[in-house]
């Protein structure tokens, strides 16, 4: 049985690369102490080593310098300066990516709200050049808040994972989400890429605006944000500064990722895509195989949540 042997390699190749990550040297940062600048060189030999769904290689070599793979194939000659590590009767695998995730973010207290007898808010209260609805939140970039969080990087860690897609999941439309490694190190180090995604929603999360509060409000907002951002594109001079339209610009040229939920609202919001040109990876929330057919005529791509509920026991008892 491989499983036990499978898990064991895992481990120490994720070990192994994160090591190697952080003997990478930080040239612009002070060093308390003597610096260190020798890099990180390593050469992990004899493997069997999964390079996708389709390849696996034996008796492979993978070379990592600086944090970075440079070379993995059979019969790599181990480049001189690298520490040889022998992996005869271990496996190395890619590590898993969540593309759905919030790790090193947190979405800020919901403040105040609506009242019975209190006038509605009907504009932003937060004070900037932004657009006028508070659920639009098209300004907000994840690896500007994000912080590195051993505590919860280590679990899924230890569950395969070595990479995620982390966003703040707060409002209709949440900004850009960032690429970062679960690695336990600065946090310039493991941002793997900054901007790497748009991500949108139906729900208005922390906003205290009255509007929208419904979802057919929710639609009718992300629709007059499209409208209204391609307005902005012509800098009408009575609009002024909006960052929140600069930024709706700015992000349709990222993967767009719109948390549906449920297989109605990913109708809904693939038609609003259709309207405007573009095309949403859609968020899925598990019931979608009740209208596969009109799932597949999206031809949208699925993120298909994992987190299965618990089997019922049906042992007679």
């Amino acid at each position: 049985m491989r499983r036990p042997k499978l898990l064991c390699a895992l481990s120490t190749a994720v070990l192994l690369l994160f090591t190697a990550l952080q003997s990478m040297a930080q040239v612009t940062f002070p060093e308390n102490g003597i610096a260190d600048p020798r890099h990180g060189h390593y050469a992990f030999t004899n493997a069997t080593i999964v390079k996708d769904g389709t390849t696996t290689l034996t008796n492979a070599t993978l070379v990592i310098r600086d944090g970075k793979i440079t070379a993995i194939g059979a019969g790599l000659k181990v480049p001189a300066g690298a520490l040889e590590v022998d992996c005869k009767g271990k496996y190395i695998y890619p590590s898993f990516i969540d593309l759905y995730a919030d790790y090193g973010t947190s979405v800020p207290q919901r403040q105040g709200g609506f009242t019975p007898g209190q006038q509605a808010q009907l504009t932003n209260a937060a004070k900037g050049p932004y657009g006028w609805n508070q659920a639009i939140k098209t300004e907000v970039d994840a690896f500007k808040v994000f912080t590195v969080d051993d505590s919860k990087a280590k679990p899924l860690r230890e569950a395969g994972f070595g990479t995620v897609l982390s966003h703040v999941k707060d409002g209709i439309a949440r900004g850009t989400g960032t690429v970062v490694t679960l690695a336990n190190d600065k946090e310039n180090l493991v941002m793997v890429k900054e901007r790497a995604s748009a991500h949108f929603s139906f729900t208005k999360g922390t906003s205290t605006q009255s509007y929208p509060s419904s979802i057919m409000g929710s639609i009718a907002l992300l629709r007059q944000s499209f409208l209204d951002a391609q307005w902005y594109k012509s800098k009408p001079v009575m609009e002024g500064v909006n960052i929140s339209l600069a930024a709706w610009n700015d992000e349709l040229s990222l993967p767009l990722i719109f948390e549906a939920n449920d297989k109605w609202n990913d109708l809904r919001a693939d038609r609003i895509g259709d309207e405007f040109g573009v095309q949403y990876i859609l968020k899925a929330g598990g019931n979608e195989y009740q209208r596969v057919k009109e799932m597949k005529a999206t031809n949208a791509s699925f993120i298909v949540p994992l987190n299965y509920p618990q089997a019922q026991d049906v042992e007679d008892p």
